[in-house]
């Protein structure tokens, strides 16, 4: 097991996290807060199971596809070392599902 945050590592729980919530759903206005809250549960469950000494912050947004537009930005004040984050935008034929971790060594 590699030490730090791995971005490709992280990349991969996002990605599963949100295909085990929303992999044959179409969108549905009413389901988007059980959505969002089942694929950030999802995400911090598979990060604490790492057992690696990081706090972490998980931030999922679910959007109709209607062509709108979205834009997002962060900033953080960090050690490049040891932090890190990954950003996953995943989507179906309905929607869009943008998810970002932040890991933060302790």
């Amino acid at each position: 097991m590699q030490v730090g945050f791995v971005p490709d590592d992280i990349s991969n729980i996002i990605k599963e996290s949100i295909d085990a919530v929303l992999q044959n759903q179409q969108y549905s206005e009413q389901k988007v807060s059980q959505w969002t809250s089942a694929c950030l549960e999802g995400c911090m469950k598979r990060l604490t199971s790492l057992n690696k000494p990081y706090k972490y912050v998980v931030t999922c947004i679910i959007m109709q596809k209607t062509g709108a537009g979205l834009h997002t930005a962060a900033s953080c004040y960090w050690d490049n070392s040891t932090d890190g984050s990954r950003t996953v935008r995943w989507e179906n034929k309905t929607m869009y599902c943008i998810t970002t971790v932040f890991g933060l060594a302790l």
